[in-house]
């Protein structure tokens, strides 16, 4: 896809570094026994400034507990992130407000992350009372150029969002991660939520806002087909970890893990008579709580051998941009 913002840059707007998170729990008769979920386990890669980076994979894999980590909503167990070349790990909030403004984040559920108290003219208000933004006759202009912009309108502003269909409230919700004008959103299964045909309305939403705009985004989701509509890399995340990275088309049409290729035979084809191996995995997947030696796809993968089981495989760079994590790839 090509963008007047998509640019190779010297710096990237996000860089991710040897992130982890681990959740620590206690287990036995007296909680003696210590243990840690491993949710977000070494994970490095960065997106440029305009791009649309996809995450995908299955529940339980990491993706949102990603996304808030890129976000400074949780502290990493290790590994730094900077964000247009400014470490944001380890700084103090009253270091990051300053820095807030230009990330924001569009939730899964409509329903649930708008305030069903305030008026969709508050609710869109309240990032600027939060930063302290002046009032008055220039914010009623913004509110009203924000609600044009997600193809809503001015008298929009005075009901409240249970008078509003599923599509409209994200719409709403779109409009108030727009506020501040940011720099990187993360939208974290954000149309998930949503019906088949108004998820093409969000997702072609999304892309106009990036392409007039210049918006990085950070697209958390399941299913691969929208990723790859909305997306120029697409990262698919088994376990805690990248297990590959790479252009959205390469991914598509050369798949190098076995874990990818899977996922890619799952997406519903357009025809009945197109036909298609569907890979089913087979055997069970790791706990995050009790990590298995080797790789930690090897117990659903049909390609496995002793040195996958004994034997981590490197996240190494195979052709150019395409990074995958296996010893065999395909």
């Amino acid at each position: 896809m090509s963008s007047a913002f998509v640019e190779k840059q010297e710096s990237p707007l996000l860089k991710v570094e040897g992130l982890k998170k681990y959740y620590p729990y206690r287990t036995g008769l007296l909680g003696t026994k210590k243990g840690h979920i491993r949710a977000v386990d070494d994970l490095s890669f960065a997106v440029n400034r305009g791009e649309t980076l996809g995450i995908v994979g299955e529940s339980g894999c990491g993706k949102s507990t990603l996304g808030q980590l890129i976000l400074h909503l949780q502290e990493p167990t290790e590994g730094e992130v900077w964000f247009a070349d400014r470490k944001l790990t380890g700084m103090t909030e009253k270091q990051l407000q300053g820095i807030r403004s230009d990330l924001q984040l569009i939730f899964q559920d409509p329903y649930s992350s708008l305030n069903p108290r305030l008026k969709v003219r508050d609710i869109i208000a309240e990032p600027f009372r939060i930063h302290g933004l002046p009032p008055g006759e220039a914010l009623g202009s913004r509110l009203t150029e924000l609600m044009e912009t997600v193809g809503l309108g001015k008298h929009h502003l005075d009901r409240y969002p249970h008078e509003f269909s599923g599509g409209q409230r994200q719409r709403i919700s779109i409009a108030r991660a727009l506020a501040l004008r940011p720099k990187l959103i993360v939208c974290d299964e954000a149309v998930s939520a949503l019906d088949v045909s108004i998820q093409a309305q969000i997702l072609n939403l999304l892309r106009k806002l990036r392409r007039e705009h210049g918006i990085t985004f950070i697209f958390i989701a399941h299913g691969l087909a929208s990723v790859k509509f909305v997306s120029d890399k697409i990262a698919v995340m088994y376990l805690g970890k990248i297990v590959e990275l790479a252009d959205k088309n390469d991914l598509f049409n050369h798949p190098k893990h076995p874990y990818t290729r899977s996922l890619l035979s799952a997406i519903p084809v357009s025809h009945p008579r197109d036909k298609k191996e569907r890979i089913v995995l087979q055997g069970d997947v790791p706990s995050p709580s009790d990590p298995i030696r080797g790789c930690s796809f090897h117990t659903r993968c049909p390609m496995a051998q002793e040195i996958c089981r004994s034997q981590p495989p490197e996240f190494r760079e195979y052709t150019a941009g395409h990074r995958v994590s296996c010893h065999f790839p395909l």
